[in-house]
């Protein structure tokens, strides 16, 4: 029996990076897709046709989730069609790559309001169907959100804040048997990465304190939120899970 026969997931951000990792492993593994994506229809539809190949059901959703009103179609969407969700992902996240002092309040905000505030949007409109049999809730966190990166901050704070959130709903969600955590990873090698400022310099100076010796790829985040998500990890609440080959040790 594979680990997530039957079950539906619904991941935000699917359509590339480590959203098409974590929906690749949860489709391998039987999951029933909700794929959403944001502009770039292209890459969903290619995703999504690589995820039938498991022979499991995918239904691909355009929403902004950083909008409140398109954040809940997504989730009315899903569980309209498939009557449940299990396990909820939000791996959708965007921000300037400037210094904090530099910010304009609409970037500010648009971090926020995508990283952190979608995060309990998606949560509450989802209860209904994940609370007919528990689930699981998981949310793609960063280093930034413990220690300063240069030109983070946009996106590090608002990952603080996601972290915090997981806290206060792990606690509130779990008399209703639905688990919430995050994964924090280090650098990871995604299309995203490519609009890092000095790109090379930032990978070569990460590779070179990484216990590990390398970056991270997609597919090591996708395989701790399968755990986080499965069984096996039914006794973990409002942790956030750091995979990043060691980077945060030195």
């Amino acid at each position: 029996m594979k680990r997530f026969q039957g079950k539906v997931a619904l991941i935000t951000g699917a359509s590339r990076g480590i959203g098409r990792a974590i929906a690749t492993l949860l489709a391998r593994e039987g999951a029933h897709i909700v794929l959403n994506y944001l502009r770039n229809e292209e890459a969903a539809r290619e995703t999504e046709a690589r995820l039938k190949t498991n022979g499991v059901k995918v239904i691909t959703v355009a929403a902004n989730v950083g909008n409140p009103k398109e954040a809940e179609t997504l989730v009315e969407t899903a569980g309209k069609t498939f009557g449940q969700i299990d396990i909820l992902v939000h791996n959708a996240a965007l921000g300037a790559f400037k210094p904090v002092s530099q910010l304009r309040m609409n970037q500010w905000d648009l971090s926020l309001d995508v990283n952190a505030k979608a995060l309990l949007v998606l949560v509450q409109t989802a209860l209904p169907w994940m609370e007919k049999s528990g689930g699981s809730v998981i949310a793609l966190s960063s280093l930034g959100s413990k220690r300063y990166i240069p030109n983070y901050g946009a996106i590090g704070i608002s990952k603080a804040a996601l972290e915090t959130l997981v806290h206060y709903l792990a606690v509130e969600l779990a008399p209703r048997k639905i688990r919430v955590n995050s994964v924090s990873g280090g650098l990871v090698d995604t299309d995203a990465t490519q609009s890092f400022p000095d790109k090379e310099l930032v990978f070569k100076e990460v590779i070179r304190r990484t216990p590990a010796g390398r970056v991270g790829k997609p597919e090591d985040l996708a395989k701790v939120v399968a755990f986080l998500a499965s069984d096996e990890a039914s006794w973990i609440y409002g942790q956030t899970v750091i995979a990043d080959g060691g980077l945060s040790l030195v």
